[in-house]
Formats: structure tokens, sequence, C-alpha cells
């Protein structure tokens, strides 16, 4: 018994001294990744003349699955400065640059995502209604972003 218990402690120290390492180094990969194309559209054009546009869309039901999604979609169009669509508003806000983007390229582009998805009451904007707006004396007794 003496050396059955002998045999299991040696047996027990040989295996611990061959796995354990003091000095195990982690394994490192390096992966190269190929560059998103989004690196050359961030560069926009100094002289451009850009617009801004808020229009509707109907046939929302989420903030992450509808809203995020035409957003993301309407930002990656070239000429797009910037591009919010607010869920709880149905209400989409781009500004971009007019050579490069039409009105109808922002409703296709709207539409291409779904086709339950449409755009209503597009018009050109001086500023987004989300935006600070000051009145002047003229416009201050009917200014509808007056506050309450």
């Amino acid at each position: 018994m003496k050396t059955l218990k002998a045999f299991v402690l040696l047996s027990a120290l040989a295996l611990v001294s061959v796995s354990c390492k003091d000095n195990a180094q982690p394994e490192i990969k390096t992966v190269e990744m190929e560059q998103p194309e989004m690196a050359s559209k961030l560069t926009l054009d100094p002289n451009a003349t850009y617009a801004k546009a808020e229009f509707g869309i109907e046939g929302m039901t989420c903030v992450m699955g509808c809203a995020k999604t035409i957003e993301k979609k309407i930002a990656k169009m070239e000429g797009v400065k910037s591009a919010t669509v607010d869920f709880d508003r149905r209400l989409a806000m781009v500004e971009y640059d007019n050579a490069k983007v039409t009105p109808n390229a922002l409703e296709e582009a709207v539409v291409s995502v779904s086709d339950t998805y449409s755009v209503n009451s597009m018009k050109t904007v001086d500023a987004f209604s989300s935006e600070q707006h000051t009145c002047d004396a003229e416009c201050m007794a009917n200014c509808p972003h007056k506050k309450m």
C-alpha cells in the first residue's frame, strides 16, 4: 500500500511539474484589417454649397431597426455631411452637398432600405427644427419656435 501511495504521489508531482510553466507568454497574432471607405468620405469639400433638408418618414416601427438603419444609409451617401433620424418625431434632418445629392436621391435612399418606408413633406430649411432659433422683432408675434 505504501508503494501505491508513493507511486500516486510521484505521478502527481511529475504531472504538476511538467504542466506548470512560470514564464507562459500569451500568443499574440497581428491581423491586418481593411480600412473602411468612410475615411475618404470624411474629408468634406470646403468649397461645396451645403443645403439642409427636413422630411417626414412614415412606416418606422422602432428606433434601432428602423430609424438608425435609415440614418446610417443616408449618412453613407457621398456628399452627405450629416444625417439624423428622430424616431419620436418621425423626422429626418440631412445636411448635404447640393452638387452631389438631390432631394430625390435622399427619398430613394429611404425607400431602398425597405418599401414600407415613405417620405413626406420634403423641404429645404435654413436651420433644422431642433436647432436654436432666434426671432427678430418682426417675427416675435407669430414665431412658431418661441417657447411657451
